[in-house]
């Protein structure tokens, strides 16, 4: 996992994830030991809308992590430019 990753985070990553989510990967902490193919990572759980609603350090086992796709990034909202009658 790199910085700037989407993930989901279930069941899969760990049992803790009864309730998925999707975190935003700072970055893995290598300094810290584990268990063979599990690793810390930090980053930004995010809500529904997308927006970081809490830093988090979290022990997930890679093989259940699902990186998802880049959203879209939202297309600028047109500006619009009154016309004159008459």
């Amino acid at each position: 996992m790199r910085a700037g990753d989407l993930v989901h985070l279930t069941t899969a990553a760990s049992v803790q994830f009864l309730r998925p989510i999707f975190v935003r990967v700072i970055r893995e902490l290598p300094e810290r030991h584990t268990y063979d193919g599990w690793v810390w990572i930090e980053g930004y759980q995010l809500n529904a809308a997308g927006d970081a609603v809490a830093r988090r350090e979290l022990y997930v086992r890679r093989a259940g992590v699902r990186r998802q796709a880049r959203p879209v990034a939202p297309s600028r909202p047109r500006r619009r430019v009154p016309v004159r009658v008459g």
